[in-house]
This record gives C-alpha cells, sequence and structure tokens, in this order.
C-alpha cells in the first residue's frame, strides 16, 4: 500500500490527463490520494474529483499564498462545507513568510480562523510553512489541535521534534530526491521513520529525475519511496508499510477509503 498524502490533482497541469493518471496511479499500488484545496474556488473541483475517484480524499483550505484573493466569507462557507462534506482534514493552510510577509495580517487571521475550525470539528491539518515554523507552532501550541501533516518539511530537528510531539506526521517528497538537498535527505535518514508520511506535491517539487521544469505527479511516487529507503538503508517494503500506516494514522477519515485485501484463512 501507498498512499500519496499531497497532490494537487485539480491543478491545471492536469486537465488533459487527470483521469488517466488517476487511474494509472491505482493500477502502480497507490491506494489513496490527498489532495488538498488551497482556496475557496477550488473545493467544488477537488470534491469532483474525489467522488469519480474513489481512491481519492480531499481536505478543504485556503493557502497562505491565496489569502490576498480571499473573502472574509470565506471562513463561513469552508464551515459550511465542512458541516456539509467529509473533508479528511483542514487542508492546505498555514503561513509563508517566505514568498512575502506584508501581507502577514491576512495570513496569521486565515490561519487562526482555519485553526478554530479544525478545532471546532475535531479534524487534523495539513500545513504549508516556509519560513514560519515557529510562529506555526505558537498556533498549534495555543489550539491544540489533533494533529496532522506538516507538509513539504523543511525545518530543523529541534522543529520536527515539536511537531512530532503536537501529533504531527512529516511530508517528503521530491525535494528528498536531489543529492544536493544535504539537509532533507538528512532529515529522511535520521527522523523517525513513524514520523514520515509520503508525498509528491503534483505538479510541484518534481524528482530530480523529472527536473525542475517537469510535472510531477502521483505516479512517481513508488520511485520516491525508493529513495527514502535506499536513504535510510531499509527495504522498500518497510518504507511503504510504514508511511501508509501512519498517514492512516494521522488521517484517520482515510481508512474508509480502504479495504485491505482479503485473507483465507
Amino acid at each position: 500500500m501507498l498512499i500519496d498524502t499531497h497532490c494537487h490533482l485539480d491543478a491545471p497541469e492536469f486537465d488533459e490527463d487527470r483521469d488517466n493518471i488517476a487511474i494509472q496511479a491505482l493500477k502502480q499500488g497507490i491506494s489513496i490520494i490527498v489532495i488538498p484545496a488551497v482556496a475557496r474556488e477550488h473545493f467544488d473541483a477537488v470534491i469532483r474529483i474525489c467522488i469519480k475517484h474513489q481512491h481519492c480524499a480531499y481536505a478543504l483550505g485556503i493557502h497562505p499564498l491565496f489569502v490576498d484573493k480571499a473573502q472574509l466569507s470565506d471562513i463561513d462557507t469552508l464551515k459550511t462545507f465542512i458541516e456539509k462534506n467529509n473533508p479528511v482534514a483542514i487542508g492546505e493552510i498555514g503561513l509563508d513568510y517566505f514568498v512575502t510577509k506584508s501581507n502577514l495580517q491576512q495570513q496569521t487571521y486565515f490561519f487562526t480562523e482555519q485553526l478554530k475550525l479544525a478545532k471546532q470539528y475535531d479534524l487534523p491539518v495539513i500545513l504549508h510553512v516556509r519560513n514560519a515554523i515557529d510562529d506555526v507552532l505558537k498556533s498549534l501550541r495555543r489550539y491544540q489541535l489533533k494533529g496532522g501533516i506538516a507538509h513539504a518539511f523543511n525545518g530543523s530537528f529541534q522543529q520536527a521534534e515539536q511537531l512530532i510531539a503536537l501529533g504531527f506526521k512529516l511530508g517528503f517528497g521530491g525535494a528528498m530526491t536531489y543529492s544536493r538537498a544535504l539537509k532533507i535527505r538528512e532529515l529522511a535518514r535520521k527522523l523517525p521513520l513513524e514520523s514520515i508520511v509520503l508525498e509528491t506535491d503534483s505538479p510541484d517539487i518534481p524528482p530530480e529525475w523529472v527536473g525542475s521544469k517537469g510535472r510531477n505527479s502521483p505516479l512517481e511516487l513508488n520511485r520516491i519511496a525508493q529513495v527514502l529507503a535506499d536513504l535510510r538503508g531499509v527495504n522498500v517494503a518497510q518504507v511503504l508499510d510504514i508511511t501508509s500506516a501512519n498517514a492512516l494514522k494521522v488521517l484517520p477519515k482515510l481508512a474508509d477509503l480502504y479495504t485491505p485485501p482479503h485473507v483465507l484463512l
């Protein structure tokens, strides 16, 4: 079993072959694909994809890079969608100080309001964090959520340990495959395997063999898993088993999508 815990299959880069990618991923053993929304206008699209491809699951949220275009009423809309639908998490949400801090007030408002919804509805969160981990940690400690995933983790060991203590798993994907990515590869090598989940962030963060200008997709996840296994010096089957179990633990609603193979006794 293999789970892609972060894939933007609703992105326009997949408009020509979205259905084929979803079908081929399932044939490659990718049992579940998590599709997080990034803005209000994406909510309906990610839900439609997951209705059509039932091995896909959606999260709903407003991404920090989209808050400038968001309306305050989008929080109420998100609440309505949560009550009427069945997201596996609130996400993709967070803070991004790498691109800009000029809209810090808007970022903080939308992040905080979405954490409140996660707390209210007892849902995990899928975090986007760039150059803002300490501020994110402060908010997580304040609201005491049930956990979630720190997507594309690129912090320190100490920050990783703090996130793990708060019930979070750490997402690793294409960035880990680059030989020059020494910090990320060291994290992937030394952090407890029980704290790691796999992701592609498709169509973004393509692995080294695709190239920085190529399109990433869930079809790269098996090879990404092999990179993690090689870094840790373990069998890839162990990586598949443990990272999938981690994803099911931190996003428990995913279990509804997966039925283990029947075993004759």
